[in-house]
């Protein structure tokens, strides 16, 4: 006689009767956040974790696996660094028969709620985080009970997560060091947002490569940005306005350095004859630019496949070690570099 019967799904009923609430209210939280109050949500999404609901539009049962639906949470999707790295995780995931939906971090406030109704209500299968932070801000039960996740790009240990990265530190160190062999030694930087660990990780690598060539790190030469063209610019501006502008530019992404780059011609300079610049991520703008710029080559589209295959072995019941897997990064020399020499007066 069988004794091990399979216990039946959770129900919105369910949910309402845990939270206090009626299936209408539930619905409502769930599918239209905004219309209900926080202290409502709270109270359904806590309802959701505790008796583990999954929504029936997802046409699932409750074994993990068959909405065939991966969420890739993207930090800004206008920024053209992250087009290969989805390509990647697409090309991979339709392979396997998965869908992959876009979530945008650039508008947070409003998608936070969305976000997390997704991953509670198992409308998805897996998430691919292409930043550094959840999306939304989940209590350690709330954690337990999401399905996996796998960081692309980003490295943040205290996350606990898979995560397929390059050695960004190496990476800058090597980019700088090429403009030291060219004979520079007042090398700026242009970094990313001190919040965010590959920027972190690329400053430490341009410090390293000065420190080591015997040279002093001037704390002016150091100006910060938020990968924008905008921010490539207005850095540009305030290095030029230095007593002692640098001869040399190392930055934190190709972006910033196109509009360094654009702003130092308009203030008369010429590259890489009066200034030589590199970037970094290899972005399809920096081969055609005027100088093609010199930059790191980030492995683009192979950090979305690993990050998709390894996402994939989780979802197949896999042991997938939580940690880094590191892919080769290299330093592309193109037109916007030459040796140093002394400026013409």
């Amino acid at each position: 006689m069988e004794q091990n019967q399979q216990p039946s799904a959770a129900t919105m009923k369910d949910v309402a009767e845990k939270a206090g609430v009626s299936t209408a209210t539930v619905s409502r939280a769930l599918m239209n956040p905004e219309k209900v109050s926080a202290a409502t949500r709270q109270k359904v999404e806590q309802a959701v974790t505790a008796v583990g609901y999954a929504a029936h539009g997802a046409t699932r049962n409750t074994r993990r696996g068959e909405t065939q639906t991966i969420l890739v949470i993207v930090p800004d999707i206008c920024d053209p660094f992250f087009s290969e790295i989805i390509r990647g995780v697409e090309v991979t995931a339709a392979q396997e028969g998965y869908l992959v939906l876009i979530g945008d971090c650039a508008h947070q406030n409003q998608q936070e709620k969305t976000f997390m109704n997704l991953m509670l209500t198992r409308q998805i299968d897996g998430m691919v985080l292409l930043g550094s932070q959840l999306p939304f801000e989940a209590s350690l039960d709330e954690q337990r009970n999401l399905p996996p996740m796998v960081m692309a790009n980003e490295f943040a240990p205290e996350m606990s997560l898979p995560t397929v990265h390059i050695d960004n530190l190496t990476a800058a160190f090597n980019a700088v060091n090429h403009l030291l062999q060219l004979g520079h030694k007042q090398i700026a930087c242009i970094a990313g947002p001190e919040t965010m660990p590959l920027c972190q990780y690329r400053l430490q690598g341009y410090v390293q490569a000065m420190r080591r060539s015997g040279l002093t790190v001037d704390p002016t030469y150091i100006v910060r940005g938020d990968f924008t063209f905008e921010a490539g610019v207005a850095a540009m501006k305030q290095l030029l306005a230095l007593a002692q502008p640098p001869q040399a530019l190392f930055c934190h992404s190709d972006i910033m350095a196109l509009g360094a780059i654009n702003q130092a011609k308009r203030m008369g300079l010429r590259v890489p004859e009066d200034l030589s610049v590199v970037g970094f991520d290899d972005i399809e703008l920096a081969r055609y630019c005027e100088p093609p710029l010199t930059t790191v080559t980030q492995p683009r589209y192979q950090i979305g496949r690993e990050a998709m295959l390894l996402l994939l072995d989780e979802l197949q019941g896999k042991r997938v070690n939580n940690g880094s897997r590191l892919l080769e990064a290299e330093l592309a020399v193109r037109g916007s570099t030459a040796p140093g020499k002394k400026r013409e007066k």
